[in-house]
């Protein structure tokens, strides 16, 4: 079937149109608009992801070349470089980061993520962790990390149903990810699984009280007493499962009291290596918890995706607001790929997705048939047809 739309206007239909209006008109982004809506903006910074494109030169230009396609995409005609220059530096990010939620929920409300249940159990099962995006020290000086690095650094807590964030926050890069931690509001009965890094025995009491359930790496310097040894499965590399206590101190009354937590010691991948685990999980069986831990790495996997196929190593802007509306832009493109991938059933990965429709951006293909087969060939388009002409002898 012929469509009359692009696939990139086919795409963008998915994103809350009225949504975004009124998010405009909540955070006043277009009080002195001169021509240039924030619709606009929005879809010449998707198109940079999505194209790849690397300056500001590349995203007008490339738009400008479309040859009349971009009315479907409710553009008018492509912008200018100092017109997009100044509305990355000026107009809010705020703007883009709620749009980056609104789009979340309802993709997850319709189905359009997927859903995936790597364990049996009916937790909420939530990763956490950071990743640092470096910047050029000379361009970006207000983001000042070590002597000749700038940086900005993302704190990801992500879903394990549908491998997307529950939500991202930004800040610089020398602030620790401890500090992100203690301001998290976690579900009560959720599961969160992180990295050494993230233990703090006061934070890690306060979540246990608050009903949420933890999984971690041990620090080597940590002592506790051995209060109950556990039987081990013969199965899953447990090598110990026991219950250990740790005394601690209230620092508002002096208190001391004993904290009882579950350390599991498990094989690791190299010959004779020996993971400590820390839980506060008494029921769950030991290689279930090996398991979660492990599960971790799908958070390794989101950066990685997310640096491989959208433009967040290069920006078009040097500003701290142009930053932050081009990462909360690559987030929303993501969640497009991630839709995408579950529609399609001709088993690409994200990257190889990512690469075919940079080159059918704006190809004229029903988008769920070209999702199925994006190397068919497409239909021709019907031709001029011009009846012929009967003349009477008369």
């Amino acid at each position: 079937m012929l469509r009359v739309a692009s696939i990139f206007s086919q795409i963008l239909h998915e994103i809350p149109r009225t949504t975004f209006e009124s998010l405009v008109d909540k955070h006043r982004a277009e009080r002195f608009t001169k021509g240039f809506f924030c619709w606009t903006q929005l879809v010449a910074m998707i198109f940079s992801h999505l194209a790849r494109a690397d300056s500001l030169r590349e995203i007008c230009h490339g738009l400008a070349t479309t040859s009349g396609k971009l009315v479907h995409l409710g553009v008018g005609s492509s912008p200018c470089r100092s017109t997009l220059s100044y509305a990355n530096a000026h107009r809010p990010a705020a703007l883009f980061e709620e749009l980056f939620y609104a789009t979340l929920e309802r993709f997850r409300q319709v189905g359009h993520l997927g859903h995936h249940k790597p364990f049996r159990f009916k937790n909420k099962l939530l990763s956490l962790d950071s990743t640092t995006v470096t910047l050029c020290l000379a361009l970006f000086p207000w983001a000042s990390y070590q002597r000749t690095k700038g940086g900005v650094k993302l704190h990801v807590l992500l879903n394990g149903d549908d491998y997307v964030p529950e939500y991202v926050v930004m800040s610089e890069a020398r602030k620790a990810d401890l500090r992100v931690a203690q301001e998290l509001k976690l579900p009560k009965d959720s599961i969160i699984v992180m990295d050494r890094a993230y233990i703090d025995f006061g934070m890690l009491e306060r979540w246990t009280m608050s009903g949420v359930y933890w999984v971690t790496r041990s620090k080597t310097n940590l002592e506790f007493f051995v209060h109950e040894s556990r039987n081990v499965p013969k199965v899953g590399g447990i090598l110990r499962d026991e219950i250990v206590v740790r005394m601690v101190e209230l620092i508002s009354s002096g208190e001391r009291f004993r904290q009882y937590i579950r350390r599991i010691v498990v094989k690791g991948d190299e010959p004779g290596e020996e993971i400590t685990l820390l839980t506060n999980h008494m029921s769950f069986g030991a290689t279930t918890i090996s398991r979660i831990y492990r599960h971790r790495w799908a958070i390794e996997v989101f950066f990685r995706t997310l640096k491989q196929n959208l433009k967040i190593k290069t920006f078009v802007g040097t500003s701290e607001n142009a930053l932050r509306i081009q990462i909360w832009t690559a987030l929303l493109t993501l969640l497009v790929l991630k839709w995408l991938h579950h529609l399609s059933s001709a088993g690409w990965s994200i990257s190889n997705l990512a690469y075919l429709l940079r080159m059918n951006l704006f190809t004229y293909r029903d988008l769920k048939e070209w999702l199925a087969n994006p190397l068919a060939t497409p239909a021709l388009l019907p031709g001029p047809v011009q009846e012929e002409f009967h003349f009477s002898d008369s």
